[in-house]
């Protein structure tokens, strides 16, 4: 025999010689090392994934918050050291079975009693993957116009037209309607109603309402307004103005000032804008009664 030869026998000896057992297993030298490569390169993979997931969120996600970013790679690395582990143990002869199964029964209940975070987690997540909702949007969400500031894994943080922080669980954003008012663009439309009487000349009024929608300074110049005709009220002539313009945070003041044009705009026109409006008819006898200073008759009396 070799020197070479009997080296390798040797080295082979000593990696097949068992040092324990576990659950009738035996465990030898050879086991134990590849177990512990397993462990160091799932490790070195954790790393390496997180450093790369980090870059790849951080391009796609702009103004995330740092520390949301961290938290989302380190749950990433958490988890692949963790499959390493459970490997590793099964390399040695640890049945995982029943690990598996406490596992399980844990997960069960710490899932009841943090569903909630969960919801908002996973929400989380998929929308810094989607870029459905990016921090600088505007978005209307349970009735309230909101700008986006921070997007995180839980929450989401707006500035509302009061100047208040609003902090928004993910899955709301998810799981109900939003309104992106920034998804694609920042065009948007406002509609003001105004009702005019009946005694009014109609063409006048379409003239009116067209020439202080085009006047409006702020509108858009892309899209031509739009004065539609939309009812024959019971007390007026409905008609709706739209104009298009490009700033959705500020709708409120240009539908205040889109308002005051057009009240202006009629009354230099000398179109009455319409109210409602209740005309009373009493019956010849009531009316009678009333003159006369007593009681109105009983219903069914004589008249």
């Amino acid at each position: 025999m070799s020197p070479d030869t009997f080296l390798i026998s040797a080295v082979q000896d000593v990696a097949r010689r068992v040092l324990f057992e576990i659950s009738g297993t035996p465990v030898t030298i050879s086991t134990l090392l590849i177990a512990c490569g397993m462990l160091i390169s799932s490790i070195l993979a954790a790393r390496l994934v997180g450093s790369l997931l980090e870059r790849i969120i951080a391009r796609r996600t702009e103004g995330i918050a740092r520390g949301a970013l961290r938290s989302t790679v380190r749950l990433v690395q958490y988890g692949m050291m963790v499959i390493g582990v459970l490997l590793a143990l099964d390399i040695v002869g640890v049945h995982l079975g029943a690990l598996f199964a406490a596992g399980a029964l844990f997960a069960v209940a710490i899932g009841f009693a943090m569903q909630n975070v969960t919801a908002n987690f996973i929400s989380g997540v998929i929308l810094l993957l989607e870029r459905s909702i990016k921090p600088g949007d505007i978005i209307e969400v349970d009735g309230q116009v909101v700008r986006i500031r921070e997007m995180g894994i839980r929450t989401a943080i707006g500035r509302t037209l009061n100047e208040e922080d609003l902090i928004i669980p993910s899955s709301q954003l998810v799981q109900s309607m939003v309104r992106n008012l920034t998804l694609r663009d920042s065009m948007n439309r406002i509609r003001v109603p105004v009702g005019v009487t009946y005694d009014s000349d109609m063409k006048r009024v379409r003239e009116t309402l067209e020439g202080v929608a085009r006047e409006i300074p702020w509108r858009s110049r892309e899209r031509d307004p739009v004065v539609l005709l939309k009812q024959f009220g019971s007390s007026s002539v409905d008609f709706e103005v739209s104009v298009w313009f490009d700033d959705p945070w500020h709708k409120q003041a240009r539908a205040s000032d889109l308002h005051e044009a057009i009240w202006w705009a009629l009354k230099g026109a000398d179109i009455t804008i319409a109210f409602p409006q209740l005309d009373v008819h009493f019956e010849r006898a009531v009316s009678a009664a009333f003159a006369a200073g007593g009681p109105p008759p009983e219903p069914g009396s004589e008249r």
